[in-house]
């Protein structure tokens, strides 16, 4: 299947979100140099998870410049998640009963999008700006470094301590020497600091 995250201009109309919001097209186009880290990924052989961080980067970037706010740090990460199955990165949409069914169509519905289906009805120009004045109106606190470590925490403590263990053997492996060699000192710095905790 043919990537599609070459696109200068990729498609993206629609809800992007978890179950708080949709979002409009300024919001959820990608720049240029998002779509060329995530392909640049792509080609270093890291995983669609990995690949998808860029987008989600970008929007805590989007939140910490005032462009738009989030409701939460969730909701900021889905809207980047959705951006990056939009343009074609092949991150699969949560499995039934892992999450809501609305969140998992709305996944599912961005994953078909970036993958050649076709559009669907265009949003209104009024429902549009409606979207954009609410996203404004909510608080930026969404991307802080506190926020982002909370959910961080979060996320990790929901896996074994086994998949966290294969996870981060995966990641070595698609990292140079000077990568592995970083996150090597990183990993002992944590080691550290929880040793004294």
């Amino acid at each position: 299947m043919k990537f599609p995250l070459g696109c200068d201009k990729p498609r993206l109309r629609g809800p992007v979100s978890d179950d708080r919001t949709a979002t409009l097209p300024e919001i959820a186009m990608p720049e240029k140099r998002t779509i060329e880290r995530a392909r640049q990924d792509k080609r270093e052989g890291k995983s669609a998870s990995t690949q998808a961080g860029e987008f989600v980067r970008e929007e805590m970037e989007h939140i910490r410049e005032g462009k738009h706010g989030a409701r939460s740090t969730k909701q900021a990460i889905a809207i980047g998640l959705s951006k990056a199955r939009r343009s074609g990165v092949d991150l699969k949409p949560p499995k039934k009963g892992t999450t809501s069914e609305r969140t998992r169509k709305s996944a599912a519905s961005a994953y078909a999008r970036g993958h050649g289906a076709p559009a669907r009805k265009k949003t209104s120009a009024k429902r549009s700006r409606a979207t954009e004045q609410a996203l404004k109106r909510e608080g930026r606190s969404a991307a802080s470094h506190t926020s982002l470590a909370r959910q961080a925490r979060s996320a990790a403590a929901k896996r074994t301590r086994s998949q966290r263990s294969a996870a981060a053997r995966r990641a070595s492996r698609t990292k140079g020497p000077a990568e592995r060699s970083a996150a090597a000192r990183k990993a002992a710095r944590t080691r550290q600091m929880h040793s004294h905790a």
